[in-house]
């Protein structure tokens, strides 16, 4: 069985993935006990798109995240690293356009789509920060940026729990449901060696996206982040005063 290392060579992780797409929409379910499929309406909703705009969707897998925007009207394109995710996604629902593309070089002209989201998938990119800059050149001037991505939970002692969660009863379950067990090692190291809600602010203020705020759900297991592309280039915002500008909103929900 592959498992990618925390070095996350592409090759590595595409293999990876491709080896645990035909049950990964199910384990997922599995595993976040449910929350998955909600976290992912509130992604929609933050993206506030309408019929007939267009939507990258950026690392996309088998297009459970795509299809909302596709259902509703939207024009979204499904993108992923991962043949064996677009296969899946492809055979489910041919209507969606799945292409393959890597985040830190997108296959897409500059100023190409109305919005663009990545749900989960940042942290498995070798160059993040590159492909924030990436997804920037993509969307037009004044569309949106919405990130939804694993993070670090507000209240220490849940904090705790979760880690313990991640590092033990992640992996065994993932045993008795995944034909790839070792490659959810792999998710639970990525998910604790990932930077805080703050970090990852920064980093879209460094990119060139404005307007950053970003939403905890579940205590902060999980961030969603928005952010804009400004009608002009601006230089990104030195962290103390990024922290002083972002509106974090700590709630759980």
């Amino acid at each position: 069985m592959n498992r990618a290392s925390l070095e996350k060579r592409p090759d590595e992780v595409a293999t990876m993935f491709d080896d645990v797409a035909p049950k990964y929409d199910v384990v997922n379910d599995v595993l976040s006990m449910g929350q998955t499929r909600r976290w992912r309406r509130i992604v929609v909703d933050a993206m506030d798109v309408k019929a007939g705009q267009k939507v990258l969707d950026l690392a996309a897998g088998t297009g459970t995240s795509s299809e909302p925007y596709a259902d509703s009207g939207v024009d979204v394109v499904a993108c992923d690293f991962s043949l064996g995710m677009l296969k899946v996604g492809k055979r489910r629902r041919p209507d969606i356009d799945f292409i393959a593309g890597d985040a830190t070089n997108l296959p897409f002209a500059d100023n190409s789509f109305d919005a663009s989201t990545i749900s989960f998938g940042l942290r498995n990119v070798v160059e993040p920060r590159k492909a924030l800059e990436e997804m920037l050149r993509v969307t037009k001037p004044g569309g949106r940026l919405v990130i939804a991505e694993f993070s670090h939970p507000v209240v220490p002692l849940w904090r705790n729990l979760y880690t313990e969660y991640l590092m033990r009863a992640l992996p065994a379950i993932a045993t008795k449901v995944s034909s790839n067990p070792d490659a959810y090692v792999y998710l639970a190291e990525s998910i604790r060696a990932w930077p805080d809600q703050d970090h990852l602010a920064q980093w879209l203020a460094d990119a060139g996206w404005t307007d950053i705020t970003y939403r905890n759900l579940s205590g902060g297991i999980v961030a969603v982040h928005r952010a804009q592309k400004p009608a002009e280039h601006r230089e990104s915002v030195p962290v103390a005063k990024l922290r002083r500008q972002i509106k974090p909103r700590h709630q759980a929900g």
